[in-house]
């Protein structure tokens, strides 16, 4: 998996392209996903999650993915689980303290950064810190019942 994640981060930008283009497909499709129940589609949505995301970025599954705003690397495949860049132990050939076999998540999540439209712009911004409650559930589901606001009789108040 290691050499997958590593694929992704040097396509960030065809990756973050590919997400530009399904996001309005997947917002279109939100007033369906409302209607069966943000409930009944968690298990399907977060297996399908798992089993799209976790070999190509080695996800945790943490339910609140940064993919984008760190180079298409995720922060959760750092040993210490750092989510707001590296922790000061990057050792002087770009590897992990911890793992030294490993290149250290913030130094391919820059990497990955740079070849993304405000990559490292995104990066800059202090994420939340992991809600461990959230393990195991979908993030994608996650980011379009936040991300899409709801009127006072349930109908999107985006077009």
């Amino acid at each position: 998996m290691y050499a997958m994640r590593l694929r992704a981060t040097r396509h960030a930008r065809l990756l973050q392209l590919t997400y530009d283009l399904l996001e309005p497909v997947f917002r279109r499709i939100e007033p369906l996903w409302r209607r069966i129940g943000y409930d009944r589609l968690e298990g399907p949505l977060a297996g399908l999650e798992r089993w799209f995301k976790g070999p190509l970025f080695d996800c945790r599954m943490c339910g609140r993915c940064i993919l984008s705003s760190t180079g298409m690397t995720c922060p959760m495949n750092c040993p210490k689980s750092i989510r707001n860049g590296p922790c000061g132990g990057v050792r002087p050939d770009g590897n992990c303290e911890i793992d030294t076999s490993m290149r250290c998540v913030w130094v391919e999540a820059w990497s990955g950064g740079r070849r993304m439209r405000d990559g490292v712009g995104e990066m800059r911004l202090v994420q939340e810190p992991s809600d461990h409650s959230l393990s195991g559930t979908s993030a994608w589901l996650r980011h379009f019942r936040e991300r899409v606001p709801i009127g006072p009789g349930g109908e999107s108040l985006r077009s």
